[in-house]
């Protein structure tokens, strides 16, 4: 059998990116189906699941936001956020600039579902396989891929300046 390091070796750069292909969709199948066994436990879809992750993210969003983030159009994260709205998991409250939009926030119920969502995603992590280090690395290589090449200098500044007036 060959090893793993000398398996590397024999890859084309083709060959490669279908390999890495392959062990995003593996882990994307995982993770969709581990995700989709709590939103049954919850009485959520996976989609409602999906709104509460990306909600516990972080930052409070908009409609348009979480449309995009969930590549879908805005009447259709106004749905998802109508149900989980009536289910009393999210509200939504005025926008601190503009008067026309609303932000989306998880009430205290949403975050403890967000919670047993986080907790769940924890325990059941494909990436449990590795330890710390290799997470980190993991994560850095991911990083870099999501956002691109990192710009140095003065043009770091400016760049980051405009991404922040975007959000």
């Amino acid at each position: 059998m060959i090893g793993f390091s000398m398996y590397r070796v024999f890859m084309d750069d083709r060959q490669l990116t279908e390999e890495l292909y392959d062990c995003l969709f593996a882990i994307r199948t995982q993770v969709h189906a581990e995700l989709k066994e709590l939103a049954r436990e919850t009485g959520l879809t996976d989609a409602q699941t999906d709104v509460l992750w990306r909600l516990s993210r972080g930052r409070e969003m908009t409609a348009g936001r979480l449309g995009d983030l969930l590549q879908c159009d805005a009447s259709t994260a106004t749905s998802m956020i109508d149900r989980l709205e009536k289910r009393g998991l999210v509200r939504r409250v005025p926008h601190p600039v503009d008067r026309r939009a609303k932000v989306i926030q998880l009430t205290s119920e949403g975050c403890a579902l967000r919670d047993r969502v986080i907790r769940h995603t924890t325990e059941n992590s494909p990436f449990a396989l590795l330890d710390r280090e290799s997470r980190l690395r993991l994560h850095a290589l991911l990083r870099e891929v999501v956002d691109g090449p990192r710009p140095t200098g003065e043009a770091a500044g400016v760049e980051g300046a405009v991404k922040k007036e975007q959000q």
